[in-house]
């Protein structure tokens, strides 16, 4: 499972690309008047104070819990990453959406194209190197999953984020070369207008799949099944337990917070069932470091009805 440290340096990989590629189509749509490439400077632009605000809520994420928040500062990062997200369909995609459609009913030809063309195939291969990072984290905490299952699956805001950022600024990078070749090949401007309208649907659209994630995250989602269910096993195989009737988990950033309620094997001494609920509590967290924070409560029978769904079979 990556880090914060892991996700850290994908981010700092897309701000040093995203920055180097937005001065360089500042410049070609300064002197080419492409629509295309002013949409796509505002993305890069965008992208940069994004990710300057994912590093803001990694750090408010790390500050220590304190009475108004005693488990701690770690959903920080969920917040800072759904605005993020708002950012992308906003900043990114509506206005990439409002100058395409400009362009189309105002179309311009493009003056001196071989600027755009040579600046975003710059920024093509920049933002390649910055995708290959962020991939490089991804396949760190994916294991065997496909891409789109660990994408639905991650309980990671941040790492979520900066892939689909990745993702829509490659893509639209593409889309905008494509739309100033045609243009330049067809001598009509309004194939410019058409990229940057696709250009602001793929910002779109890939706002809309990174809000759906994070607000999950946000709303309060537990660990991966995967991960609950090897959590299960472990206390189940624990021999201090005779029984684990619900286990509740909850992510709270990079820290999870762990409710168990089982029956113990112990259940005379009450000096005897502590020191087995605390060696178990101890094992747990060594075996499964996330966990900052284990509630356990020994009972002799399930009578609650509120609890977690039994596992599927």
């Amino acid at each position: 499972m990556a880090g914060s440290g892991d996700s850290a340096r994908a981010i700092f990989f897309a701000l040093g690309a995203n920055f180097a590629i937005a001065c360089a189509k500042g410049v070609a749509a300064f002197f080419t008047g492409s629509s295309a490439m002013l949409a796509e400077t505002v993305h890069s632009l965008a992208d940069c104070g994004n990710q300057l605000l994912l590093l803001l809520g990694m750090r408010q994420s790390r500050r220590p819990p304190s009475p108004d928040y005693p488990l701690g500062y770690g959903k920080a990062i969920y917040f800072w990453s759904f605005l993020v997200a708002v950012m992308l369909f906003t900043v990114g995609g509506m206005f990439s959406l409002y100058e395409g459609i400009h362009k189309l009913q105002h179309p311009e030809p493009l003056r001196q194209w071989w600027w755009a063309a040579g600046v975003l195939t710059f920024g093509i291969v920049a933002e390649a190197f910055s995708m290959r990072a962020c991939l490089q984290e991804v396949n760190k905490a994916r294991g065997d999953r496909s891409l789109w299952q660990w994408f639905r699956g991650s309980r990671q805001a941040e790492l979520v984020v900066i892939f689909g950022e990745d993702l829509a600024a490659l893509l639209g990078l593409a889309f905008a070369l494509g739309a100033v070749l045609l243009a330049v090949a067809t001598g009509n401007p309004a194939w410019d207008a058409i990229g940057t309208i696709a250009i602001g649907a793929l910002l779109i659209v890939v706002a809309v799949f990174v809000a759906i994630e994070v607000k999950a995250m946000l709303i309060g989602q537990g660990v991966h099944p995967e991960r609950q269910a090897q959590m299960r096993a472990y206390l189940e195989a624990r021999p201090e337990i005779a029984g684990v009737y619900n286990l509740i988990t909850l992510q709270l950033g990079n820290d999870v917070m762990v409710s168990v309620k089982a029956r113990m094997h112990e259940a005379r001494d009450a000096a005897a069932l502590l020191r087995q609920i605390n060696a178990v509590e101890q094992a747990m967290q060594a075996q499964f470091p996330e966990v900052r924070w284990s509630f356990f409560e020994p009972d002799i029978a399930d009578d609650d009805t509120h609890g977690s769904p039994a596992p599927a079979e």
